[in-house]
């Protein structure tokens, strides 16, 4: 139950003295992957660049569930998302392709952002309307279990 986003390689420079791939690059194929949906609902890079508006993380909750090491290649998935007038609120999957097992998790809340003015702001009616529509055609694949910050949507 999940919305394929992504399939990465890891590569030698992302692991570490464990030989295995160092936590912070978990973070970095989270946030790459995360692009991808932030960039369909009119938020990402291009938008910051463009229009001056995109989202900020203000908190995570990661899990490390099974080790992936250099060469295994990673299937990034959305298992959640929602969202009120300001606030975005999505969980990530991390699986290992060849296993199929979950390697990693990172629940997200994230804040939609004015860089003009570095202040929060209430998304364009445009844009909840992309990610309602996204909503409804993905809800059978998104899944509530376990969710950290559900309580901080204000809906």
């Amino acid at each position: 139950m999940s919305v394929l986003l992504a399939t990465k390689k890891i590569i030698k420079e992302w692991t570490d003295y464990n030989n295995h791939m160092n936590l912070s690059y978990y973070i970095l194929v989270f946030d790459m992957s995360a692009e991808i949906i932030l960039s369909k609902f009119k938020m990402g890079e291009h938008s910051a660049k463009t229009t001056k508006k995109s989202t900020m993380v203000v908190e995570t909750h990661t899990t490390y569930n099974n080790e992936v090491k250099e060469g295994d290649e990673v299937d990034v998935s959305l298992s959640y998302f929602n969202h009120d007038s300001k606030r975005l609120h999505y969980k990530l999957e991390m699986h290992d392709k060849a296993k199929n097992i979950l390697s990693a998790t990172t629940e997200v809340l994230a804040l939609y952002m004015d860089l003009n003015i570095r202040k929060v702001a209430d998304f364009e009616s445009e844009k909840i309307e992309i990610m309602n529509e996204y909503i409804k055609i993905n809800k059978n694949n998104f899944s509530s279990e376990d969710l950290k910050f559900s309580s901080k949507l204000k809906k």
